[in-house]
């Protein structure tokens, strides 16, 4: 598959099982696959090489897999998927608040992990431009929106304040809030806004969407309990508050 030729995917699991059992599925699809069973192997082998996908056990031996997705995510942009052998609710929503991407449930079928990982790295390709990409985009005039005191630039799909201050948002964060200020005023249901901001790559989750809502808020409401702009529905969905301007494009 030519589209995963040179993706490479870092396994973080102190299961050497698990870990073979994925590497051998990633490379039979073409991924290159990295092993890790430990931070300290997983940083060693993020400083070696570009990473196009992080998965990482949530329960690794003497660590916490969520503060090494944090920390991860502090300076590093690679989707992060989520794995953990304890159907606790609880982790599913502290994983994909804290750092996830997606999340997994041990044992999983080898079949939906890999169609998860081919969907997180095709997105993620999608949104990070090659250099001669970055270059015609350079060129190209942004097409932009406003809402309150903040740009969603959807060519760069990058959030700025007035004072031009940029907000780190993942992937997740941004798909969701672009399908959001697109549609502003009308109610969506959390099923709508995983199509819209999602696809249906991946296992659909109510709570997915409750999260991802919940994180935006925090970072772009000035009270989060008390939103401007994301307003839940309850028992309908979501609305986005506008108004919401679509700027004159922009150049970078």
């Amino acid at each position: 598959m030519s589209e995963t030729l040179k993706k490479t995917v870092l396994l973080v699991d102190d299961d050497a099982d698990i870990r073979t059992l994925l590497s051998d599925a990633l490379q039979q699809k073409g991924y290159i696959a990295l092993q890790a069973e430990n931070g300290e192997q997983m940083w060693q082998q993020l400083e070696d090489e570009p990473v196009s996908l992080i998965i990482m056990d949530l329960y690794l031996q003497d660590e916490d897999g969520l503060q090494l997705a944090r920390e991860v995510r502090e300076t590093h942009q690679v989707p992060i998927m989520m794995l953990t052998g304890i159907g606790d609710e609880t982790d599913r929503i502290l994983g994909l608040e804290l750092a996830a991407d997606d999340y997994m449930m041990k044992p999983f079928s080898i079949r939906e992990v890999m169609a998860r990982i081919h969907a997180l790295i095709r997105r993620s390709t999608q949104l990070t431009p090659t250099a001669n990409h970055l270059s015609h985009t350079l060129e190209e005039a942004h097409q932009c929106l406003s809402f309150g005191p903040w740009l969603l630039d959807l060519t760069a799909r990058q959030l700025k304040d007035n004072k031009g201050n940029l907000v780190v948002l993942t992937l997740g964060e941004f798909s969701l809030l672009e399908a959001l200020a697109l549609h502003p005023d009308r109610i969506l249901t959390r099923e709508q806004l995983l199509d819209m901001s999602r696809g249906l790559e991946t296992e659909v989750f109510d709570r997915t969407i409750d999260v991802l809502i919940l994180r935006l808020r925090r970072k772009i409401e000035a009270n989060p309990k008390n939103p401007e702009f994301i307003k839940t529905q309850r028992g309908l969905g979501y609305l986005f508050q506008g108004p919401v301007r679509t700027n004159e494009p922009i150049r970078p």
